[in-house]
């Protein structure tokens, strides 16, 4: 009922209407809806149009078998690793589908986040919840139109395959393509409503893709992305570049590179050691793919990777990849796995040593972080770090401490270098020991060796066009 205030009455006689009139507004009458346990339910109209409503009679409706995202429960003190998924894989998996795939985002606290990301984090909780129906309304309303796009494709392909019911609404047409809905529920002004039904086909890719092509690429395209890979920007001997291109726009970038001399699990896959001859006419390593933040999850990577294996012109391409433990985009692109390699147990100690000082374990490769922590420790507390670099005792830290003179001396035996090298631990200055801290992060990554064999591919094309003759 409108309240009868001297204001309401005087709209009421300037538009020539009665009191009771303004006391009835119908939405929809008399509207029935078919939906299943697993349907992808869009809600679409213009703003006041009624869709809220609509949405929050389907959730009273669906009682306590449905969650909505502005209930989800949030921790706003710790990191968002912290807070999603039930391991750091699982929480990856997670922050990555709904675009919030930096990796400093993933260590940022929900308060630290924009509006935006706080809505793609209360997706992600929001599919965290164990409830059979997902409600989302005002959907990736704040969004970009092209990260909108990319969540939605995201949303529905995890939808599907948690087998959940999604309902989503939101005054934006454009999601369609990206959804794949099996309910579209168009909502005009007034009572009008109209429902259609489609075939549980799911979009097979991003619709961002059909705008997209891959082109020989230069350094000047590496630049442009190179801020985005957790390396150094600096690359060894590249030999080809090739980029992703969206009209004029460079959203993704490998570089093949000349393989190293000596790399970890090559002598597993040819069994022998290869001969430096051998290696510089035969291999080739991917040193770098990155993909832009707005453009990852929707398979970009796997798409760099398969489609310039072939271009790269060499027999074999070695990849050694840290971030395949979580995302195996290069074993999805075709290439072997063969094996992993586990790193030093002393290493792995130092960095428990260091959480328990209250390093954060996630940021203990950026220098920045480890020279503020350290500062705040005691002169007691930098002792146990420096013991602990000393007992480590790995060759990779000897290299980096010693200067290129020393290292490479043949007058000085093992032991001696040893000696000089725990000497400057205990008078290593705190950037000196930010440094070393970050190289034990890297070194205690777990990473992965693969390979690309272009006569295996071959001889796999070849048996396929046999069959099909």
């Amino acid at each position: 009922m409108v309240k009868v205030t001297p204001r309401t009455v005087a709209v009421a006689e300037a538009f020539g209407i009665g009191i009771g009139e303004f006391n009835e507004f119908t939405l929809y009458n008399n509207l029935e809806l078919l939906i299943s346990e697993e349907d992808i339910v869009y809600i679409v109209g213009d703003s006041g149009s009624g869709k809220s409503a609509l949405l929050r009679a389907i959730e009273k409706a669906l009682g306590p078998r449905a969650m909505n995202i502005s209930s989800v429960e949030i921790d706003e003190e710790n990191p968002l690793i912290e807070t999603v998924g039930k391991s750091v894989r699982e929480g990856l998996e997670l922050l990555s589908k709904v675009g919030l795939n930096d990796a400093m985002l993933f260590v940022r606290k929900y308060s630290e986040l924009s509006d935006g990301q706080k809505y793609r984090y209360r997706l992600v909780k929001l599919m965290e919840s164990d409830t059979q129906f997902w409600i989302a309304d005002e959907f990736c309303s704040t969004l970009d139109r092209d990260t909108a796009k990319i969540v939605a494709f995201n949303a529905q392909k995890i939808a599907r395959k948690e087998r959940k019911g999604l309902i989503v609404a939101t005054c934006h047409q454009d999601l369609f393509e990206d959804l794949g809905p099996t309910v579209c529920i168009v909502k005009y002004f007034g009572e009008d409503v109209e429902v259609r039904y489609f075939s549980s086909k799911a979009p097979t890719e991003c619709s961002l893709l059909k705008e997209m092509r891959i082109v020989k690429g230069s350094m000047e395209d590496y630049k442009k992305l190179a801020q985005f890979h957790y390396r150094s920007s600096y690359l060894v001997a590249p030999k080809k570049i090739f980029v992703i291109k969206r009209k004029d726009e460079t959203v993704g970038v490998i570089v093949y590179a000349r393989s190293p001399a000596i790399c970890f699990g090559r002598a597993k896959f040819f069994r022998r050691i290869l001969k430096v001859d051998e290696v510089n006419s035969k291999l080739l390593i991917i040193s770098r793919v990155i993909v832009h933040p707005k453009y990852r999850t929707i398979g970009l990577g796997v798409k760099l990777v398969k489609e310039t294996l072939p271009l790269a012109g060499s027999p074999y391409v070695e990849m050694v990849a840290v971030m395949s433990k979580y995302n195996p985009f290069a074993e999805k692109a075709g290439m072997q796995k063969v094996v992993e390699k586990i790193p030093d147990q002393k290493l792995v100690k130092l960095k428990d040593e260091l959480e328990k000082l209250g390093f954060n374990p996630y940021l203990l490769s950026c220098m920045k972080y480890n020279i503020v922590r350290l500062r705040k420790l005691t002169k007691n507390q930098l002792n146990i770090i420096k013991r602990g670099l000393i007992e480590c005792r790995h060759f990779f830290l000897l290299k980096n401490i010693l200067s290129d003179k020393e290292y490479s001396s043949k007058k000085l035996g093992e032991k001696e270098k040893w000696g000089i090298c725990a000497r400057k631990i205990r008078n290593a200055s705190v950037e000196r020991l930010a440094r070393l801290i970050s190289i034990v992060a890297r070194l205690t990554q777990v990473k992965v060796y693969l390979i690309w064999n272009r006569s295996k591919v071959l001889e796999s094309v070849m048996r396929n066009d046999e069959s099909k003759a």
